[in-house]
């Protein structure tokens, strides 16, 4: 009995425990849920928050806009009316300028009007004299009337035929000195308003250095970069006792140009070996067509001539490091384009055929040194080939005088070209000669075969050849040399003597794998 009596006492002891835990479960559920719900709320209540915020934001983006875009076009608005009180302004000037040359053409009716009436009134005056004289001529002459009347007017005709011929004499006179003037005027304008500074080219560039230390590894080790440097850009590199600087030395600007850039680049970087020499020839050349490029584009611009081809852009970038005579191509092209623009202006002619026309008269010297032919011929070619109008290629080949010229146009090139190069210090004759004369050097020898490059250098003293080691051996190489100096002394003149360097070089190239 006692043991029935603890199973029944066990039994609701442990049905108490199990309701128990069943009752904590379900607390902590009920927690968890309403944790949940607590969650979900805040995180709803952030949401709501921060799309509130960001619709705020975007509202106050749309109204900053709002105002940006009233405010662009407020100050566009009065733009528009300052530039239409401008013109209203302009209409009444003119208008009020009509009116003082309508007032004026009535004044001068008016005048017209008396005069006329005052000639009415003397051509009545004056038939009453001639009926007169007529009376008085037949009694006196005993003439009859008609008789009178014709030898009246054939005298009267020689004398009005005298006259004529007179006050067409004095009016053409008058006319020839008038026409002096004007063209005197129109060009003494065009040449005042015309202010163009040349660069007078000479035949030597300065480079600076950091240090005279530079000069040693510019010449290198037995003077092997030096000797590296000149044959590879034909350019004579002086280093003398000038502190922190050397010199070089070509009658060629676009190869001094290319010698200077190579040598700016090796300082640069400070390694100064035969091996960097060539690399750096190479980006410099790369460096001068972009600068080419460059300088040709900007002087369309200057001249405001547009729609040039870009092969023509290329070549008056060349025409930047091209002389003729000691002047500057470029600018001399340059300065002929902003003349004949102004003479057809005051002419009252095509300005942009003329300052195109102009721009591009001397295209052909960009290239007359490595194509046959004269500079007129190449440039009218290259001209008509880059779909120039017949116009401009005929002012072309006019512009001196080879082709009789047949527009307004191609006279005001001709007359520009005169006004640009003639005027004093504008070009100088002893240095085109001597460039002549190298140019000349140089075509001498590279008509040899074999010859790959050749350069004028140390002033026409020395001309330097570069052959192909493939097609010139050792031994052909000093019998090439003796060649070259043949024929250089039966076919140019030159003080002292010109020393010939044939130089072959070999290079052998494998890859390692």
């Amino acid at each position: 009995m006692t043991y029935l009596i603890l199973f029944i006492i066990a039994a609701v002891v442990v049905f108490s425990l199990a309701v128990a835990y069943l009752l904590v479960r379900r607390q902590l559920a009920e927690s968890k849920i309403k944790i949940a719900e607590d969650t979900a709320k805040r995180v709803l209540e952030d949401a709501k928050r921060e799309a509130e915020t960001k619709r705020k934001e975007a509202l106050l983006e749309a109204k900053e806009e709002a105002v940006k875009l009233r405010r662009e076009f407020e100050q566009e608005t009065r733009e528009r009316k300052t530039e239409l009180s401008n013109l209203e302004r302009r209409l009444l000037q003119r208008e009020e300028h009509l009116e003082k040359k309508e007032q004026a053409i009535v004044s001068t009716e008016k005048k017209i009007k008396e005069v006329e009436e005052g000639l009415g009134r003397l051509r009545g005056e004056l038939e009453k004299i001639h009926a007169q004289q007529l009376t008085e001529l037949e009694k006196v002459a005993g003439m009859p009337k008609e008789e009178a009347r014709n030898l009246l007017l054939s005298n009267l005709e020689k004398e009005v035929e005298r006259d004529a011929a007179l006050i067409i004499k004095r009016k053409e006179e008058e006319i020839r000195k008038d026409a002096d003037r004007k063209a005197r005027e129109i060009l003494a304008t065009a040449i005042q308003r015309c202010a163009v500074d040349h660069v007078v080219e000479s035949t030597t560039t300065m480079v600076e250095l950091p240090s005279d230390d530079m000069k040693g590894r510019i010449i290198g080790r037995e003077g092997r970069n030096i000797r590296a440097f000149e044959t590879a850009t034909g350019v004579d590199l002086i280093v003398d006792d000038t502190p922190e600087a050397v010199i070089l030395s070509s009658f060629d600007p676009l190869r001094r140009e290319t010698a200077r850039l190579t040598l700016t680049k090796l300082i640069a970087d400070g390694r100064i070996h035969p091996a960097r020499v060539e690399e750096a020839y190479n980006k410099a050349k790369e460096e001068l067509k972009a600068a080419m490029w460059e300088k040709g584009e900007g002087a369309t611009i200057d001249c405001d001539v547009h729609g040039i081809p870009p092969v023509l852009i290329q070549l008056l970038g060349r025409l930047h490091y091209r002389t003729s005579y000691g002047q500057n191509v470029l600018q001399h092209s340059k300065e002929m384009a902003h003349l004949a623009g102004m003479l057809a202006s005051e002419l009252g002619v095509n300005v942009k055929l003329a300052k195109r026309a102009a721009l591009l008269h001397d295209i052909g010297k960009a290239i007359d040194q490595e194509v046959e032919g004269t500079h007129i011929k190449l440039g009218a070619l290259f001209a008509q080939k880059a779909g120039e109008a017949p116009e401009v290629v005929h002012a072309i080949e006019a512009h001196h005088g080879d082709v009789e010229p047949q527009t307004v146009e191609a006279v005001l090139v001709m007359v520009a070209d005169g006004i640009s190069s003639a005027r004093p210090g504008a070009r100088r004759d002893t240095l085109e000669a001597y460039v002549k004369r190298l140019e000349k050097l140089e075509s001498v020898a590279k008509t040899f075969p074999g010859v790959e490059k050749c350069y004028a250098i140390q002033a026409g003293r020395e001309v330097r050849v570069i052959v192909q080691p493939d097609k010139v051996d050792d031994v052909m190489a000093g019998k090439l040399a003796h060649d070259i100096a043949k024929k250089i002394e039966a076919e140019l003149e030159y003080p002292g003597e010109i020393r010939v360097t044939v130089i072959r070089e070999t290079r052998a190239f494998d890859v390692a794998k």
